[in-house]
């Protein structure tokens, strides 16, 4: 057998059980044979002290540090699975980058502005190192199989996406939009038109003050379009070809499809789960696949650009009352946080 892949985790607020849940990533490697958790990095004592009790049984006595790059000279981790506020991404990962480490698992959103973004980018690209940007449908039986028949031509050319239910444009936008230009054929967006709805009635704690909703639509590459609207079923895509369409809701646990050369609608069976969470621990060996091989994992430096720009693009274009914003946007300095993440 492989030696285990040394795993450090950075920020483990969310990773306080054993449960096999989303953000849960202690759970996923835990299911994960070739993978150890040797280090793990958050700035609440409390919160290391808790994980080091919960994760007892799994990984003995693990060492915690309020000291980020310490933690990397000392326990030399292969992996680390970076689970911090957006705003410590760009440098933690530039950090263990330099420091030898072999692969990232890395939580959305991505960063805090673009600049960021391209400096993840840039070094994961530079030296080879494969990253896992954890947008847990790349992941899901249920969306691979959807948009296997879609890119086997079973709709005939995508001709629009229209995704439903987007909470916010950036913490959790940022699903819809990988998953909408999945279902696309992930081809490069080129133009991109959105507004920020009106959040004024908010009261001063609610979470749309720092991520509000919005609506878009952007053009591909290939001339399909991808709208993203907040109301609607949550988690729901209708896909428009040439040749027939296709609707799947309840977080692709349906969905059927039809061409117009035939009188009936398929209902697809799509694959059912044994065990909760099943995403979690495929992206984490589909990481360790990609170290080993030398190769990019399902949700790579691509998918996490993408994903990134069209948020940001949304804040853009609605400065300018909604006006088209070419993609790559030229700004990229401009800063946008999300909700506080965990101890920072």
């Amino acid at each position: 057998m492989t030696s285990q892949l040394r795993v450090a985790i950075a920020g483990c607020h969310r990773m306080l059980d054993t449960l096999n849940r989303g953000h849960n990533w202690a759970n996923a490697f835990s299911r994960v044979k070739e993978t150890k958790i040797v280090a793990v990095f958050d700035k609440g004592e409390e919160t290391r002290t808790e994980f080091k009790h919960v994760w007892r049984e799994f990984w003995e006595d693990i060492p915690s540090y309020d000291d980020y790059e310490k933690m990397l000279v000392e326990t030399k981790p292969d992996i680390v699975c970076v689970t911090t506020s957006q705003k410590m991404h760009a440098d933690q990962i530039e950090t263990a980058i330099q420091l030898g480490v072999r692969g990232i698992a890395c939580e959305k959103p991505l960063s805090t502005s673009l600049e960021e973004s391209d400096r993840i980018i840039s070094i994961c690209r530079e030296n080879n190192v494969p990253i896992a940007y954890l947008l847990d449908r790349r992941w899901m039986k249920q969306h691979r199989k959807i948009r296997n028949i879609i890119k086997d031509g079973g709709i005939g050319n995508v001709v629009s996406v229209v995704g439903f239910g987007s909470p916010n444009l950036i913490n959790h936008g940022c699903h819809w939009y990988d998953m909408a230009l999945g279902l696309a054929g992930d081809v490069e967006p080129v133009w991109l038109s959105g507004h920020i709805d009106d959040i004024s009635d908010e009261p001063s704690d609610s979470r749309k003050i720092l991520d509000p909703p919005g609506r878009l639509v952007t053009q591909l590459e290939d001339g399909a379009f991808i709208h993203i609207i907040p109301e609607g079923p949550k988690v729901g895509f209708n896909v428009t070809g040439s040749e027939g369409g296709l609707i799947a809701s309840q977080d692709f646990r349906k969905a059927y499809y039809w061409r117009e050369d035939e009188a009936k609608q398929i209902h697809l069976s799509l694959p059912t789960e044994k065990e909760e969470w099943p995403a979690g621990p495929a992206a984490i060996n589909d990481l360790v696949t990609s170290i080993l091989k030398g190769q990019r994992t399902s949700c790579d430096i691509d998918e996490a650009r993408r994903a990134t720009e069209i948020g940001f693009a949304v804040h853009a274009s609605n400065k300018l009352n909604g006006a088209k914003v070419q993609l790559p946007l030229s700004e990229r300095n401009t800063k946008i946080e999300s909700f506080p993440w965990g101890n920072e």
